[in-house]
C-alpha cells in the first residue's frame, strides 16, 4: 500500500510539473511577409524581408508579453515574385496558416489583388511600401500602408520639376504596372497643373530590357525630362540606353527607381536621375542611424529602400498586439487605427483610411554614383 501510495504520489508530481512546464511554454505566434524574393525587383523585397526579421529578432529577445503569457514571434517570409496571380496563391496560403497579421506585399499590383483575401479574412495586411491610393480605397478595414501613396508623391515630383528643376517639358513613360501606372498619372496631372506641356505618354513592361524604340521616338521630341513610372531594374537600363542615344534629359522617377542598386545599372547616366521616396530619407529619420547599424551588423549589406519599412511594420503589429492585449486577428485590426507609434521611419498614426496620418516626400540625385539627398517636403 505504501509503495502504491508513493507511486501516485510520484505521478502527480510528475503530471503537476508538466501542468507547470506547458503554462510556462511561449505561444507561437506567427506574422506572414511576403514580397518579391525572385525575379528583377528581388533585391529591394529582401530589403523589407530582413528588415522585418530583424524586428521580430529583437521582440522575441525583449520577451514579449500578452494576456499574461510569453509570446514568441515567427516570421513566415513567402515569394510573390511581383506578380499579382503568385501574390494571390501566397494570401491564400498564409490565411490557412492562420497567421495573425501580414507585412506585404511590397508593390500595389501584388498588394491590392492580396487584400481582398486578407480582408474576408479579417486579418490586418500593413504595406511597408505600395503606393497606389487604390489599395485603401476599397473599403476594407484591415489595410494600412506606412508611406504617402502615389496622390501625394506624383503631385510632389511635378511641383519638384516644375520649381526647383525649372522642367517646361517632359515625356512619361510607364511600365505598365499598378504602380507605374498610378505614379505616372497623378505626375501628369500635376506636372500639366504647374504649366509643364507634357508632350507625350508612351507605356512598356515591366520585364523589358531594350527601349530603344521609345526613346528614340522621345529623342525627336526634345523633352526637357522624361518621367519614368517603374522600377529601378527598369529604369537603369532605360536611363543607360536614353545616354547612348544622347538624349540629355533628366529622369525622373519615383521611389520605385530611388535605389542604390539604380546607379549601378545606370552607369554614368545615373548623374542624370532624379527620385523621389515616398517617406523620409533613412538619414532624417529618427532612428535611422541606429538601424542602418544593426541592420549592416545583422545582414552583412547596406538598406536599399524599404528595410526600415518593413521592421516598422512588424512593431506595429506587435504593438497592436501588447494594446489589445491579445494576439487575435480580430483584435490587431482592432487595435491598429489607434496606433501612435514612435518608430524608425517616425510618427506612426493612421487616416480612417488605413493611410499613414503624416507623410514626407524626398528628393534624391545620383553623384559619383551614390545616392544623395538634396531636399524634402512635409506633408
Amino acid at each position: 500500500m505504501f509503495r502504491l501510495n508513493m507511486m501516485a504520489y510520484s505521478v502527480a508530481i510528475v503530471a503537476a510539473l508538466a501542468a507547470a512546464n506547458n503554462a510556462a511554454a511561449d505561444t507561437v505566434v506567427t506574422i506572414g511577409e511576403v514580397s518579391p524574393l525572385t525575379g528583377s525587383i528581388a533585391h529591394l523585397g529582401k530589403d523589407i524581408a530582413n528588415g522585418a526579421q530583424l524586428a521580430v529578432d529583437e521582440i522575441n529577445a525583449t520577451e514579449l508579453m500578452i494576456g499574461g503569457q510569453k509570446v514568441t514571434l515567427k516570421l513566415d517570409t513567402e515569394d510573390d515574385a511581383g506578380d499579382p496571380r503568385q501574390a494571390t496563391q501566397v494570401a491564400q496560403k498564409l490565411v490557412d496558416e492562420k497567421v495573425v497579421a501580414v507585412v506585404g506585399h511590397m508593390t500595389s499590383g501584388t498588394s491590392i489583388p492580396a487584400s481582398k483575401i486578407y480582408s474576408d479574412a479579417g486579418i490586418a495586411q500593413v504595406t511597408p511600401s505600395a503606393t497606389n491610393p487604390a489599395y485603401t480605397q476599397q473599403g476594407f478595414k484591415t489595410t494600412f500602408r506606412l508611406v504617402a501613396t502615389d496622390a501625394q508623391q506624383g503631385p510632389a515630383l511635378a511641383e519638384y520639376a516644375s520649381k526647383k528643376l525649372k522642367i517646361k517639358t517632359v515625356a512619361i513613360v510607364d511600365d505598365s504596372t499598378a504602380y507605374g501606372q498610378g505614379l505616372a498619372e497623378q505626375f501628369s496631372k500635376s506636372a500639366t497643373a504647374f504649366g509643364v506641356n507634357v508632350v507625350s505618354r508612351d507605356a512598356t513592361n515591366d520585364k523589358a530590357v531594350d527601349f530603344r524604340s521609345i526613346l528614340t521616338k522621345i529623342k525627336g521630341e526634345r523633352p526637357d525630362a522624361i518621367m519614368f513610372g517603374g522600377s529601378d531594374a527598369s529604369a537603369g537600363p532605360f536611363a543607360k540606353q536614353a545616354r547612348a542615344l544622347g538624349i540629355k534629359a533628366i529622369i525622373l522617377g519615383g521611389d520605385g527607381i530611388c535605389s542604390e542598386q539604380v546607379a549601378s545599372l545606370a552607369g554614368d547616366a545615373a548623374s542624370s536621375i532624379v527620385c523621389s521616396e515616398a517617406s523620409m530619407a533613412l538619414q532624417k529619420m529618427p532612428g535611422g542611424a541606429a538601424f542602418t547599424t544593426k541592420y549592416a551588423k545583422a545582414f552583412n549589406t547596406q538598406t536599399q529602400i524599404y528595410a526600415p519599412f518593413g521592421y516598422d511594420a512588424v512593431y506595429v503589429i506587435a504593438d497592436a498586439m501588447k494594446r489589445a492585449d491579445s494576439t487575435s486577428p480580430a483584435k490587431i485590426v482592432e487595435a491598429l487605427p489607434k496606433a501612435n507609434y514612435q518608430g524608425v521611419t517616425g510618427k506612426i498614426s493612421f487616416a480612417p483610411s488605413g493611410d499613414l496620418q503624416h507623410g514626407t516626400i524626398s528628393f534624391f540625385s545620383y553623384k559619383d554614383g551614390k545616392k544623395t539627398f538634396v531636399d524634402d517636403i512635409r506633408l
